[in-house]
């Protein structure tokens, strides 16, 4: 107890904040039908998302993102490690042409190296510390270690004994590899990582974590968790597994790493076994997470101290394999509109995701013009749509091109159906966008008001399909849901019950 109350001394002050913190979210490729690049960043400009984590370095998507001022964190496949981690040069390489080719128009923040390793690919472990050394060698030779961060994401499920979190500690079989790499990231004051999914804690608990606690919804006080060893108040599972995760660390005497939750979301859709993944639980968890980042509401152990954290993720990603639930994570589908709205307040317009309003329907990049033509044709003449607007000498007769007048035509007819299913095909060469199409005088439909919000570009689609997000699950988890710890659930059903 003693020695408890002395960690608990040691590092309640020690952690504190470089900078506000934010959130960010993921963002996973397996798309059957994956937005452009240059599509995804205008979702992210219109939804006022500043931080994100790819699951690779994409070129495409660096390019994509020079020039915005979005904070990037880019990472290291797992099946890159193994060369990586064996070879100064390899590493070297990597940062050239992944992070020094890009930097600073692109704003590259922080690098991932690999994604739960320990756990994942526990062959590579041996290798996890001297990839980060590496990686962070030839920052230091590019004169960018100051301006990024090296470090890894971590699963929870390496922390035994979470809650209390004053009990926790790291599987002790990992400590040969821990230990250096939390010296590691003191001395270069980067980010302990860590992945949290409530969902799966809860749903691995057998009733003992009620609902609501993990769902991060606001409990009286006599509602609340108590840690007997040092009488914090716990309403959630989120912060228990950040707190447990602090305690973790001073248990191996590292008290000044803050930590930063690389995953956290939850499913807004599951197959029969999964009844608690809804878009109702989904919207509660994530709007309640950004209010609770935002507010700087900190956890019990460090009041005040925030966590930046990324939501698990941007897109539904269809080609996942898996359950149900695993292709639904997303907060927007492929074309950019919410699975869900929500209730945030708070977070300025960051993630104001009402843009159900705000859809356009387009021509497709690169469609053919015969077909563009009769769709055009049809829309003007059997849709019922007034395209006086497109003749010559009318406020949208420029750009004089196909294209552009059959987008005109398809966005009238998609909004004057009610944007319902199916309005918006024409036969395969029209498709949904948030960015709206208006320029100048030419205000089209949905623009959300008599001068609307004008974004002068219409977003070429994506050619090709990828599917370098992780191969399973979670916020790039590659283990099974089956993999993760009860979050003491010895503790949770003596407090709770």
């Amino acid at each position: 107890m003693a020695l408890l109350l002395l960690l608990l001394f040691l590092t309640v002050s020690a952690v504190s904040a470089d900078e506000d913190a934010f959130v960010g979210v993921n963002i996973g490729t397996e798309l059957s039908d994956m937005p452009h690049p240059t599509q995804v960043v205008e979702l992210l400009k219109a939804q006022q998302i500043q931080h994100v984590r790819l699951y690779n370095a994409d070129r495409g998507m660096l390019l994509a993102l020079a020039n915005t001022g979005i904070k990037v964190a880019v990472s290291i496949p797992n099946e890159q490690l193994l060369g990586i981690g064996q070879s100064n040069s390899t590493a070297a390489n990597w940062v050239s042409q992944n992070v020094v080719a890009h930097y600073p128009a692109t704003n590259i923040t922080t690098i991932c190296v690999g994604s739960e390793v320990l756990t994942s690919l526990p062959n590579a472990a041996h290798i996890l510390v001297n990839s980060l050394k590496f990686i962070h060698s030839a920052l230091v030779a590019s004169n960018l270690d100051r301006q990024i961060k090296v470090s890894t994401p971590l699963a929870s499920s390496i922390i035994l004994d979470s809650f209390p979190p004053s009990q926790a500690f790291f599987n002790h079989s990992w400590n040969p590899i821990l230990v250096p790499m939390l010296n590691f990231l003191q001395s270069t004051g980067s980010y302990f990582m860590l992945n949290v999914y409530p969902y799966f804690d809860y749903m691995q608990s057998n009733g003992v974590i009620p609902l609501d606690y993990a769902l991060l919804k606001p409990l009286p006080s006599n509602k609340e968790a108590v840690d007997a060893n040092t009488l914090l108040h716990y309403s959630n599972v989120f912060d228990a597994m950040v707190d447990a995760a602090y305690f973790a660390m001073a248990y191996l005497n590292f008290t000044n790493i803050p930590v930063m939750v690389t995953e956290t979301g939850w499913p807004s859709k599951g197959d029969s076994h999964e009844p608690d993944a809804t878009s109702d639980n989904a919207n509660t968890y994530n709007s309640n997470l950004i209010r609770h980042v935002f507010n700087n509401t900190g956890t019990p152990k460090h009041p005040g101290i925030s966590v930046s954290t990324y939501i698990y993720e941007l897109y539904n990603e269809d080609m996942k394999p898996g359950p149900v639930s695993e292709k639904n994570w997303g907060l927007f589908d492929a074309s950019g509109v919410p699975v869900y709205i929500l209730h945030v307040t708070g977070s300025g317009s960051m993630l104001a995701n009402d843009t159900t309003n705000q859809t356009f329907c387009i021509a497709k990049e690169g469609a053919d013009a015969k077909m563009l033509q009769a769709a055009l044709d049809w829309a003007c003449g059997p849709g019922k749509v007034d395209c006086s607007a497109i003749l010559q000498g009318q406020t949208c007769y420029d750009p004089d091109n196909i294209s552009a007048h059959a987008t005109y035509a398809f966005n009238t007819y998609y909004h004057q159906t009610g944007k319902t299913s199916g309005s918006c095909d024409f036969n395969g060469v029209a498709t949904i966008t948030t960015t709206n199409p208006s320029h100048g005088s030419c205000m089209y439909l949905g623009s959300g008001g008599k001068n609307g919000t004008l974004l002068n570009s219409t977003i070429p689609a994506m050619d090709s399909k990828s599917s370098d997000s992780p191969t399973k699950f979670v916020y790039g988890n590659v283990f099974s849901a089956s993999a993760y710890i009860v979050i003491g659930a010895i503790g949770w059903s003596a407090l709770l019950l």
